[in-house]
């Protein structure tokens, strides 16, 4: 006990010297500042800089945001958003031109900064028909074929992947196995994977993850199955957290590390944050399912009208599996309606929940469809929803949504290794996020989308710097 003492006392001595150094190097210096304000319609904007200077103890009065760079946290993963089969065709109907813009918009060296693809395996709502890679009844999966994804998905996926370099993460999801596996004899409206059929299903993973990578996408995870917990009217899948459980214990885990791929993620759950706890607690208790799995996903469709969204489940999950990391995998504006592209409640609604997760831990974080056109589709059941870009495939015009910005105004900037250091606020109007880059750069994100402008302090270590955070709004802060 006296050792680990000791060693936590010298690791904060150590801690506390490199936050004086930071400050003895930075001390007096100027941050940068990038703004989206819908109040003056300013996109990603260039602010020019603001100086820190000497600032003892604030006043109740003093609008703040505090980092200390003494305390670290989660490092980032990455992120980034969906290539499904809705977002590929989409973007197959654009001029070539428009093409280009989009990806560059994405994955461009002057784009978002996006490092992280997802996409399904097998059709989900947002695919143009229902599909799966093998024939009916084929348990040996000799007929198993990814040509359909070589159409429109894999290319996009291809391109993406040579844009971003060394730093690209691609994972997948099944949203329902063969209808011919399940109990329901359909991949649409639930049903559950049959007993005999979890062996096959373990199998059909991995010959994707060998088709994929033959054509040089190298797989980095996987989760087992998008919202075990939802019978949809598109193509779904019901777990129990103990069926989700014997799965990877039984036959998905091993079956990886029988082929070599025990470097593979496995994501658990992803769904909501309202039963993340109850499911991550139940499905990992066995140390032998647990081995197998390292992360936990989620989405956030628990709670559409509470602005809280059950964010400390996060850091609750967080605790009792720090092992583990916490994955953001699906998000959306649902009810799609073109004359609401222009509404900064849709950059709102991401840049509220990117902090708040970021701020309970969350290491990985993936946004839905990265492109979608106008129709808020292609969607074979008709779910059509929002997207950051949305291109009008009649017109060959590109629309850049709130969403967009809001996001990148984290993604741009914060770059994958970040790692997360303390911060906090005090002003329930003002949301806020700290990272610190591999080179030191410190990058603070804050959010007001109160209809007040608010004056508030930059506080790090006894400076501070003076910003505006007009309403409706959200900036930047590189140092």
């Amino acid at each position: 006990m006296k050792k680990l003492i000791v060693s936590c006392f010298v690791m904060g001595l150590a801690l506390n010297a490199n936050a004086q150094n930071y400050w003895k190097k930075n001390a007096g210096k100027t941050a940068k500042v990038i703004l989206t304000s819908s109040k003056t319609n300013e996109k990603m904007v260039d602010k020019g800089t603001v100086k820190f200077e000497k600032f003892g103890q604030p006043k109740e009065t003093d609008a703040c945001i505090f980092v200390d760079p003494d305390f670290k946290y989660q490092k980032l993963i990455g992120i980034g958003g969906a290539i499904t089969d809705a977002s590929a065709e989409t973007l197959a109907k654009m001029p070539k031109n428009k093409q280009k813009e989009i990806m560059e918009a994405y994955f461009g060296k002057n784009g978002l900064g996006y490092t992280v693809i997802r996409t399904n395996m097998n059709s989900c709502d947002f695919s143009s028909d229902s599909y799966t890679y093998v024939a009916e009844n084929d348990t040996s999966l000799k007929s198993f074929n990814v040509a359909h994804d070589e159409k429109y998905k894999i290319p996009m996926i291809k391109e993406a992947q040579k844009m971003i370099g060394k730093d690209f993460t691609f994972y997948f999801s099944p949203w329902s196995p063969p209808a011919w596996m399940k109990s329901n004899k359909s991949m649409l409206k639930g049903g559950r994977l049959e007993n005999q059929y979890y062996q096959p299903w373990a199998d059909y993973y991995i010959k994707f993850i060998k088709e994929y990578e033959k054509r040089g996408i190298n797989v980095w995870g996987m989760t087992i199955q998008n919202e075990p917990m939802a019978t949809q009217t598109w193509e779904s899948c019901i777990y129990s957290a103990e069926e989700e459980g014997e799965f990877l214990k039984n036959n998905l885990g091993p079956t990886l590390w029988k082929n070599g791929y025990k470097d593979k993620k496995v994501m658990i759950w992803d769904h909501n944050r309202d039963l993340i706890y109850q499911r991550a607690t139940t499905t990992l208790s066995d140390p032998e399912t647990s081995k197998y799995a390292s992360g936990i996903g989620y989405h956030w469709y628990e709670t559409w009208n509470n602005k809280t969204q059950l964010f400390d489940n996060l850091l609750e999950t967080q605790r009792a599996f720090p092992d583990k990391f916490l994955a953001f995998t699906e998000g959306c504006k649902e009810q799609f309606d073109m004359s609401r592209i222009n509404e900064v409640s849709l950059g709102e609604l991401y840049g509220r929940n990117m902090i708040n997760d970021f701020n309970k831990g969350t290491a990985l974080w993936t946004d839905w469809n990265v492109l979608l056109d106008e129709t808020g589709g292609p969607n074979h059941v008709g779910n059509f929803c929002f997207a950051p870009i949305i291109a009008d495939t009649k017109t060959g015009e590109v629309h850049y949504t709130y969403e967009y910005y809001y996001v990148g105004h984290v993604s741009k900037y914060i770059k994958p290794n970040a790692q997360r250091i303390g911060s906090s606020s005090n002003r329930a109007a003002l949301t806020s996020t700290t990272f610190m880059n591999e080179n030191g750069q410190l990058v603070t994100v804050i959010m007001n989308d109160t209809d007040n402008d608010i004056e508030t302090n930059l506080w790090i270590e006894g400076m501070s710097a003076k910003l505006s955070a007009p309403s409706h709004s959200i900036q930047t802060v590189i140092l």
